[in-house]
């Protein structure tokens, strides 16, 4: 495996993004949790800035209508939304589609992320959220990334008082549902 080892740039650029993230994740634990956040907006515009790169991997992004709006952190829910939408178009096939919409029910906003993907084993379920897991490593090494993109989705979920969890999965696709509550209590410890 020595023989087919990155070019040391590729290896830097690699460090270089997980530090990056690392840092993110950290300061989680200080971000102000206090806009308004419209999640259709926000869907929105996670879709625009994923499009060049499904148009590349052939797949479509469609929006449900659906609107929720809640109190939290935009950038770090731009953030959860974006990583799971990326994620769905990663593992996603030629002329596949991913499917974002929101919708709420008893004072919670779920946000579902549908896909025609490869699936997810059933035992990869709550695994696919933990740090540095690649269910795949071959196909996600040649992905790049640094196995941190859903373990953040899931740390901002907690963030908010809520959660990420894979609802649905077989050969011709998943779903993935983020919930977080429409009003939270500030946590212990942090100024809002």
């Amino acid at each position: 495996s020595c023989l087919t080892a990155l070019p040391i740039s590729e290896q830097t650029g690699r460090l270089s993004h997980l530090v990056s993230v690392l840092l993110e994740m950290t300061e989680l634990q200080t971000i102000q949790r206090t806009d308004s956040v419209s999640l259709s907006a926000l869907i929105e515009e996670v879709i625009c800035d994923l499009t060049q790169i499904a148009d590349e991997k052939r797949v479509t992004l469609n929006q449900e209508a659906g609107e929720a709006v809640l109190t939290g952190s935009d950038s770090l829910l731009y953030r959860a939304v974006y990583n799971l939408v990326e994620n769905a178009i990663k593992y996603n096939r030629p002329n596949g589609s991913v499917t974002v919409g929101v919708q709420v029910e008893h004072g919670v906003a779920i946000v579902r992320v549908t896909d025609t993907g490869i699936g997810i084993r059933p035992e990869n379920w709550e695994t696919i959220f933990e740090p540095f897991v690649r269910v795949d490593k071959s196909r996600s090494r040649a992905m790049g990334g640094a196995g941190l993109g859903l373990a953040l989705v899931r740390d901002i979920a907690n963030q908010h008082g809520g959660n990420v969890k894979v609802v649905r999965s077989s050969s011709q696709g998943s779903e993935i549902r983020l919930t977080l509550p429409l009003f939270q209590s500030p946590k212990p410890g942090h100024s809002q």
